[in-house]
């Protein structure tokens, strides 16, 4: 019997063996496929994100590539910003009736093509866009279709919330953000590194300044039917431009083709010839260069003809006229005489050491150059010496005159705040002494007289020290292969600094093709029209940024003046 009874326990033992090796076998079995459903769902969860569907990858995708810093002005007001959007894409594969379809979605969004809409329904892509930047409602209206091949994307959209404002200095961007001009496409590889999109670009430009100078200039314009309008304010002493306008201007949150005359940049694109503005350089390098002296003068008592033309004065004294007095009356005798006398070699070289041969540093790529006589002889050194022959743009004038009131110093122009967070991105232009202190002074003390007693005294505002010099010029005539005299319409401007015994800003106005009125005796030059215009700026400006009213109300030498005959 004990033989038998082994063989039974043998027996038992193997089946308990067998039956454990298959139950392990099958667990292995359920172990590997919990494991292949986990990747799965992984996969398909976090890499593939509904692989037929496109709409969370494209989401991210485009918000990633999409996204830009803000532009923020001076004192952190913000300028452009990113507000996200959705775009509709399809699937053209899972559209069953594209036919049917593309009739409800015009129907929805009506500034598209049916034709265009079907194509895009039809097409052999995976993937195609159909309308970027959805409302609201019409994101709603699409999702009520319930077609699976419809998609979704949100990406971002730049939004400017001052409109037209800052509009010439800003730029805009279009489709995808990407950028067309100003300091969007300047500052472009900034605006758009995903790993600084959290560091706003701060400017130069404060927005409570942007808004006057905008009001103003569109008020003469108004008042004065202008063809077109533009001002800038500089700080002397930095070159930072705090407001920039340019009128007309247009919308950046609205498309404007390339081609729109709105978005010509007066300031920084237009080369004009500004007239008697041009005469303040004239005679700051006639001193600097011991040609003459504030007891010196020249006789202004007849027209003087200079290569078979005629030149005379807009307000002539017939009479001998002080160096001042030829200043502060707009002499062009006078100022052509002290030319002459200085030579063409000094003034080409003054103007060239002021940047009037150049384009302007400030960070925009739209900048125009100068237009310079073909050849500087006898002619194009009297021509130039009160502002005709030669054209530059407004921020040329307004960095020069800064130049000639600040101590002599030549700053940059700059759109950017310095001392920044941004300040690291920017390769500043060390200034350069290109006059002396003792002549500054000088310049400073005639564009005070300027606006006492010449033909910027519509600029006196009750309280400040202000220096000026108007600037009046007939536009050139161009026919054919080249130019051709002058037409009768006129540029007006008038260029300022305040407060002039200590200066902090410079003040540039123009208005293009006013026309007289009653009130202004239906004169439309740069004393009556330009120079009021701004006053009006400098009396708004000068309390909003602390410039404190004068104690006296006349500076340094009027002594020098004959105030005799000082009428307009």
């Amino acid at each position: 019997m004990k033989p038998i009874d082994l063989q039974v326990e043998g027996a038992r033992q193997g089946a308990i063996e067998v039956a454990r090796n298959r139950m392990i076998f099958v667990m292995a079995l359920f172990a590997l496929g919990f494991l292949t459903l986990t990747v799965k769902l992984v996969s398909v969860g976090v890499f593939q994100a509904n692989k037929g569907d496109y709409r969370q990858v494209a989401s991210a995708n485009t918000a990633m590539l999409a996204a830009r810093a803000d532009i923020v002005d001076r004192n952190g007001i913000v300028l452009a910003t990113n507000l996200k959007t959705p775009s509709l894409g399809v699937n053209p594969h899972k559209i069953e009736n594209a036919e049917l379809l593309s009739y409800k979605i015009a129907e929805i969004l009506p500034s598209l093509k049916r034709e265009d809409i079907l194509a895009n329904l039809t097409s052999e892509r995976r993937h195609v866009w159909i309308k970027r930047k959805l409302t609201p409602k019409q994101m709603f209206e699409i999702n009520k279709l319930g077609e699976p091949g419809l998609v979704f994307s949100d990406a971002e959209k730049r939004i400017y919330p001052h409109g037209s404002l800052v509009s010439h200095v800003l730029g805009s961007v279009g489709v995808d953000n990407q950028p067309s001009a100003g300091v969007e496409l300047f500052f472009d590889d900034r605006l758009s590194d995903p790993l600084k999109t959290e560091q706003p670009l701060e400017l130069s430009i404060d927005v409570r300044l942007q808004y006057i100078l905008h009001q103003e200039i569109s008020n003469s314009m108004e008042k004065f039917s202008a063809k077109g309008g533009a001002g800038v304010i500089m700080d002397v002493n930095t070159g930072e431009v705090v407001a920039l306008v340019s009128l007309p201007d247009f919308d950046p949150n609205e498309y404007v083709k390339p081609t729109d005359s709105r978005r010509f940049n007066q300031i920084l694109q237009g080369a004009y010839e500004l007239g008697s503005g041009f005469k303040t350089f004239t005679i700051a390098s006639a001193l600097e260069n011991g040609i003459t002296d504030l007891s010196g003068g020249y006789d202004a008592s007849k027209p003087v003809r200079v290569s078979g033309f005629t030149i005379h004065d807009d307000h002539a004294k017939n009479r001998w006229l002080s160096v001042p007095e030829i200043y502060v009356y707009s002499s062009n005798i006078g100022t052509l005489k002290m030319a002459q006398e200085n030579g063409v070699e000094n003034q080409k070289a003054f103007f060239d050491k002021l940047g009037l041969f150049r384009k302007t540093d400030i960070e925009i790529h739209e900048k125009g150059a100068p237009i310079l006589p073909y050849q500087w002889g006898p002619t194009e050194l009297v021509t130039t010496s009160y502002g005709h022959g030669i054209a530059v743009t407004p921020l040329h004038l307004a960095t020069g005159v800064s130049a000639m009131i600040n101590g002599g110093r030549l700053n940059a122009a700059t759109l950017i705040k310095k001392n920044n967070t941004y300040a690291q991105d920017v390769s500043y232009i060390e200034s350069e002494q290109v006059l002396s202190p003792e002549t500054s002074e000088i310049m400073r003390n005639l564009m005070h007289l300027v606006v006492e007693y010449g033909t910027g005294k519509s600029a006196k505002v009750d309280g400040y020290l202000i220096g000026g010099k108007t600037g009046t010029a007939n536009k050139p005539a161009e026919k054919g292969d080249g130019f051709r005299g002058y037409k009768k319409e006129i540029i007006s401007s008038f260029v300022s600094a305040f407060p002039i015994d200590n200066p902090r800003y410079v003040i540039f106005a123009m208005l293009d093709e006013p026309h007289g009125i009653k009130e202004t005796f239906n004169m439309a030059s740069g004393g009556w029209t330009a120079a009021p215009l701004v006053g009006n700026i400098i009396s708004r400006v000068g309390p909003l940024m602390g410039v404190e009213p004068a104690e006296k109300n006349i500076i340094e030498f009027e002594e020098l003046m004959l105030v005799s005959g000082t009428e307009e």
